[in-house]
């Protein structure tokens, strides 16, 4: 049986309340903005933003889980592709964390300012950190094959390269060219600054 749907002002529907959210946690942090606050932006009572949510923390949940699901199910394709070299695996997971970080860059900025204050946010470092391994073992089978460099540390060299990625958020913009950043981040990361002459 389907869940009942929740009714409130026309135009404000869940997916309009948890952007407006999330845009409210990055602007004033999460501890710092109230149901109060995110009804006042939405133009709404306080009694009936809970029309359309049942906690702040619900919320911060559904945004945390935004970003980790999809760089997750970004990470399980490129993990999937048994075609692809340990290296073009590596690659392309590179390449998809930034296709992700752009298109779902205000949930990616919450997730990376998350410090474990509530059981969400430590479910959502829990979950990091497990990504951040896949990552690391990525980096491990390439530079078993011999494609990459083997005197660096497979989880340095994973946080080096992602953080690079994660620093985006500082100053990317919506709206960016997710493809085209993700093949310069990629260029960069793999083939370094310096041009190679012949």
């Amino acid at each position: 049986m389907s869940e009942p749907v929740r009714r409130g002002r026309p135009g404000h529907d869940q997916q309009t309340v948890l952007r407006v959210a999330i845009e409210l946690f990055n602007r004033q942090g999460y501890d710092a903005t109230s149901m109060g606050d995110l009804a006042r932006e939405l133009g709404l009572t306080k009694s009936a933003i809970y029309h359309h949510v049942p906690s702040k923390e619900h919320l911060l949940e559904r945004a945390l889980d935004e970003a980790l699901d999809e760089l997750a199910g970004a990470l399980d394709a490129v993990h999937a592709d048994r075609t692809r070299t340990p290296e073009e695996r590596l690659r392309a997971a590179v390449r998809s964390s930034v296709v992700v970080l752009a298109e779902h860059l205000p949930a990616v900025t919450l997730l990376l300012r998350v410090r474990g204050n509530t059981p969400a946010e430590q479910h959502a470092l829990a979950r990091r950190r497990e990504i951040d391994h896949r990552l690391a073992e990525m980096v491990r089978e390439a530079a078993n094959t011999g494609a990459i460099r083997a005197d660096v540390d497979p989880l340095l060299a994973s946080r080096l390269v992602f953080g690079m990625v994660n620093s985006m958020t500082e100053w990317l913009r919506d709206g960016s060219d997710g493809a085209a950043l993700a093949d310069t981040v990629t260029s960069l990361a793999f083939d370094g600054l310096v041009r190679h002459r012949n």
